[in-house]
C-alpha cells in the first residue's frame, strides 16, 4: 500500500524537532519544565512505556494532531509495539473519535508505519 503524503514522516519529525529546538532557545525555562514533565509522564511505572505510547497515539488521533500522531507512532515502534497492537489502539480510539480518527488511521498511521519501518532497515 502506498500513500501520497504532503511531507514524509522523516521530514515531519525533523520539522517538529527543529521547531522545538528554536522554541527552547527562545523559552529555555519553559521548555525545560515541559520536557521534565513529559519525561516524568512517560517513565516506566505501573504502566509500561509501551502502554503509555499506545495511549498517547490514541489521544493524538482523537485530537487530530498530525505531528503527535507521527511522534507517538514512532514511540510505539521504538517501544516494540506490533502492527496489531497499534491497530487495536486505533480501533479503541475510533470507538470514541469515529470517522475523524479512522481517516487519520487509514492514511497517516499506515503511511508512517511503513515509512518508519523502512527507516529502521
Amino acid at each position: 500500500m502506498e500513500f501520497e503524503a504532503r511531507n514524509s514522516t522523516e521530514e515531519a519529525l525533523h520539522h517538529y524537532k527543529s521547531g522545538l529546538g528554536l522554541f527552547t532557545q527562545k523559552m529555555p525555562e519553559l521548555a525545560s519544565q515541559y520536557n521534565a514533565f513529559t519525561e516524568e509522564c512517560f517513565k516506566e511505572g505501573q504502566l509500561s512505556q509501551k502502554e503509555k505510547q499506545l495511549i498517547a497515539l490514541g489521544i493524538s488521533l482523537h485530537a487530530q494532531d498530525e505531528y503527535c500522531i507521527i511522534y507517538h507512532l514512532k514511540g510505539c515502534l521504538d517501544q516494540g509495539c506490533s502492527e496489531q497492537e497499534i491497530y487495536e489502539a486505533v480501533g479503541v480510539t475510533a470507538a470514541f473519535g469515529g470517522g475523524a480518527t479512522m481517516s487519520q488511521a487509514v492514511t497517516l498511521v499506515q503511511e508512517c508505519f511503513e515509512e518508519l519501518n523502512q527507516l529502521k532497515q
